[in-house]
């Protein structure tokens, strides 16, 4: 593959090509389960996996390299080649990620120069770190001109990040730092074809390819209140988000020119990672919403961070967290790195993850051909965030306005958007009005008209595209929750050839549900089910609870091991098309009840006995038992599990508490072959004051000065089958 951009996209073989980008930190994440974390992301649509290298996670102690285990960057990219994602490295050197000092190492900040600064010295330390770091992954980087690497993984490099926006320099000795650092990389070995630096809040970007971003809150922020509506719910041309970062003080505007570049970005939040004076949480649909107004502005590449969650690897000298002990305006967890991100902490697909690859299916299979479909956003479009009165639309459409997708956005985080009975938008050219509907609040959606699939145009559409089939079949969603008896409009004369094709509207509960295993074949599962398709090339389904039920198209050419097929279902929810028969499938499975102990021992102290859980886990292979998700539901400020390990008491897990609506689950198989002793888990937790300054959506209720208090405890296994 040949990889190169112009002021439109990013270009694959000379084609337009519209990514999904998703990060995960691999030093974060287990490495045994590496593999299955990236096959999730790419059932999630995600094509491009973006990951910090970090710097004191490698060399916390001056010349001592590590690169063992979940540290073992060489082992990552292997893994990521063999499951199919590219990968964009970002090499930092500094790059926040909520990792103490931001990314460096101790030493470094002791040393007689001072970091992110143009001191020769910080270059010639800054060297031997990219150097280390291009040893390791010299065998896997898609070097443009060389044949033989086309085929490997990593075809993108970050420099950096917000340098001279949080932090590094504010002036054109910035950009020249900026440049200086792509030279480095370049001159030992890196020479991929997309180099890019983030490019928000006065960042300098050195001439890169810059990348944008856009959170729904800011947890970051020092205030301990509800904020401002964010402005990433209103459609516009301007490519800042002012927020990001306001730790270190408000950024404005931005030091590229945007006619040379693309609008792509990197760091959509695709969840919150809470803090311990702002604990906001993030919802599919305050995530969702926002990647569609991106969409509808004229992004032509979504970029998520983070994408999956993980947990802090333990230090050498100190633990790894972002802290205010060590000079950051935030306290995060020592361990969790959650985020609430689409595939969580522990594994778990969340509804973000299928709230966003509702619109990932979509750009794999429409978004080469929406990239040259530029954003015209109207006059009478609101722009002050604060307008909740009108609704929000966009149009990505050729140059004429005569074809291309109307984007609608009636939702913003924590506030009620006015209701319109008779919203209706006309496309750009004045020759589509798009039939009216009522509008209600918390709705965004996207509708195409005058498009042509596989030969058939429609005129306009009340189902928003979902994915494709081959050429014959095509796969729609309701737009909303509510059903519609108007689907399509197609162009005159086009019907006949429309039924010569299946073109098949799911409800956005089966759209949710809906799992593309192959490019011929989709899978509709029961809730909190995930399909994904290995790096051997099978198809894994995992849920919960002793019954699995799938419907899937075309059916099987041959019945699973284990499964019975029931009878078919129309899944198809317009009565004016083809009827499209799914084939329902189950399998059911019985599990001993095991037993889980959870006894006061203490003030706040609870001992936790998992032991049978896991033994469950270490034998669950015969039965298709692949994990074990345990839930604490307690009210305090927060809560950690502590072990004993090797004779010594460690802490194993910890949790920032907030609400009672959002209790703590941790998975268990990532323990099962650990030397811990797991009758005799301790829980503890801290007391939540009464008038602690912390933001917390909803409170809990507290009678007297805290509240510190287990409510329950309870488990639920996770089955694998293959089908």
């Amino acid at each position: 593959m040949i990889y190169s951009f112009d002021n439109i996209s990013i270009l694959r073989n000379g084609k337009r090509w519209f990514p999904t980008m998703g990060e995960i930190h691999y030093s974060r994440v287990p490495h045994q389960f590496w593999a299955e974390r990236l096959n999730k992301m790419k059932a999630g649509g995600v094509d491009i996996v973006s990951t910090y290298v970090i710097w004191i996670h490698h060399e916390e102690i001056e010349g001592e390299y590590d690169w063992t285990g979940d540290r073992n960057l060489r082992e990552f990219a292997a893994t990521a080649k063999k499951c199919g994602v590219k990968l964009w490295l970002r090499i930092g050197p500094w790059c926040h990620g909520e990792v103490r000092n931001g990314g460096f190492p101790d030493w470094l900040l002791h040393k007689d120069f001072e970091p992110r600064t143009n001191d020769e010295k910080y270059f010639a330390t800054v060297e031997k770190w990219y150097k280390a770091i291009y040893a390791q992954v010299k065998d896997y980087i898609c070097t443009p001109g060389h044949a033989s690497t086309a085929k490997n993984p990593i075809i993108g490099i970050q420099i950096e990040n917000e340098f001279g926006h949080c932090g590094g320099l504010y002036d054109e000795t910035g950009e020249d730092h900026m440049r200086r650092l792509q030279k480095i990389a370049q001159n030992v070995g890196f020479k991929v074809a997309l180099f890019t630096a983030t490019g928000w809040g006065g960042a300098r970007t050195g001439g890169m390819l810059p990348v944008m971003g856009g959170y729904c809150d800011a947890p970051w922020d020092q205030r301990i209140t509800e904020i401002e509506p964010s402005g990433n719910y209103i459609f516009t041309h301007e490519r800042n988000d002012h927020n990001i970062g306001s730790d270190h003080g408000f950024g404005y505007g931005i030091t590229f020119d945007i006619k040379k570049f693309p609008y792509l970005t990197a760091e959509l939040g695709g969840g919150l990672q809470v803090t311990r004076h702002r604990r906001t949480i993030a919802t599919a649909q305050d995530i969702a919403a926002v990647a569609t107004v991106k969409l509808g502005s004229g992004v032509n590449l979504l970029g998520y961070y983070m994408y999956c969650g993980g947990t802090n690897p333990d230090g050498k000298l100190t633990t790894l967290e972002e802290s205010r002990e060590t000079g950051s305006l935030n306290d995060l967890p020592v361990k969790s790195y959650d985020f609430r991100a689409p595939i969580r902490e522990f594994g778990q697909i969340s509804d973000t993850l299928r709230e966003l690859k509702l619109i990932s299916y979509f750009t794999q299979d429409f978004g080469s051909e929406l990239c040259d479909l530029p954003a015209f956003i109207p006059n009478d479009n609101p722009s002050d965030p604060e307008d909740f009165a009108h609704a929000r639309y966009s149009f990505r459409c050729d140059e004429k306005g005569s074809h291309g997708y109307v984007f609608i956005n009636n939702y913003v985080r924590h506030h009620t958007m006015a209701g319109h009975d008779s919203f209706s938008a006309t496309s750009p050219d004045g020759k589509t009005i798009f039939p009216s509907g009522n509008l209600k609040d918390g709705e965004f959606f996207f509708l195409p008209f005058n498009m042509v699939y596989s030969g058939v145009k429609i005129k306009t559409s009340a189902a928003t595209p979902l994915c494709t089939l081959g050429e014959k079949t095509f796969f729609y969603r309701t737009a909303t929750d509510k059903a519609t008896a108007y689907f399509f409009a197609f162009a005159d004369d086009e019907q006949e050839a429309a039924g010569k094709k299946s073109f098949v509207v799911l409800t956005k509960a089966d759209a949710l549900n809906a799992w593309k295993i192959t490019n011929d074949r989709l899978l509709i599962a029961t809730n909190k089910t995930v399909a994904i398709v290995d790096e051997n090339e099978r198809t894994i389904v995992s849920g919960r609870g002793e019954r699995a039920e799938i419907c899937v198209y075309p059916a099987f050419e041959k019945l699973p091991n284990g499964w019975k097929s029931v009878g078919t279902v129309n899944k198809n929810i317009d009565a004016d098309l083809n009827p499209v028969l799914f084939t329902q499938y189950v399998r059911e499975t019985k599990a001993e009840k095991d037993v889980m102990v959870a006894k006061p021992v203490g003030n706040n102290t609870y001992k936790l006995d998992v032991s049978a859980l896991i033994s469950a886990l270490k034998t669950g292979a015969a039965d298709a038992i692949s994990d074990c998700f345990v839930t604490l539901n307690y009210i305090g400020e927060s809560a950690r599990i502590y072990a004993v390990k090797d004779g010594k008491r460690m802490l194993l897990l910890d949790n920032f508490f907030v609400g009672e609506s959002y209790p703590w689950e941790i998975g268990l198989k990532r323990f099962v072959d650990q030397n811990i002793d797991f009758a005799d888990l301790e829980l503890e937790i801290t007391p939540l004051e009464k008038n602690a300054k912390i933001y917390i959506e909803k409170w809990p209720e507290i009678e007297g000065n805290n509240i510190a208090v287990l409510n329950s405890v309870s488990y639920e296994y996770e089955w694998s089958y293959e089908l």
